[in-house]
């Protein structure tokens, strides 16, 4: 059985990629763990990721604390604030599959859009919490 967290990204990856609402803002489906040279802005990265055991005395659990980042430099903030809605939109509150293990729930947490100093690049932050349990 897959660690939850690389289950987890996974099934946020083929969520996301799959959504024509997400890879129409992005221009195509321009979802990165590792951003490729000379990508075309926008674009979307997958971020670091905290793992917490959520163990109860009887149920065995994680708490995932995962963050996106949106790329933005042409349409400025507002491109920015309308990846990050949509993202949002498709993500909090889903029910998502994993292989070995059950997302008990999946939140944002914490959204952030600002200009990147000295450049012309904006940087929207998402932070979202996720709950996972191995199927048994």
């Amino acid at each position: 059985m897959a660690h939850p967290s690389v289950e987890l990204q996974t099934t946020i990856f083929q969520a996301l990629s799959s959504d024509p609402g997400v890879t129409s803002l992005l221009g195509g489906p321009k979802i990165f763990d590792h951003v490729p040279e000379r990508a075309a802005f926008p674009y979307l990265t997958l971020g670091r990721t905290a793992v917490v055991d959520w163990s109860t005395g009887t149920e065995d659990g994680a708490e995932h604390i995962l963050t996106l980042h949106v790329w933005a430099r042409g349409g400025g903030k507002r491109e920015t604030y309308e990846i990050m809605d949509k993202v949002t939109s498709k993500l909090h509150d889903a029910h998502l599959p994993l292989q070995g293990h059950a997302l008990v729930n999946l939140q944002l947490q914490f959204a952030e859009a600002r200009q990147e100093p000295d450049s012309p690049t904006y940087h929207g932050i998402l932070r979202f919490r996720a709950v996972t349990e191995p199927l048994a």
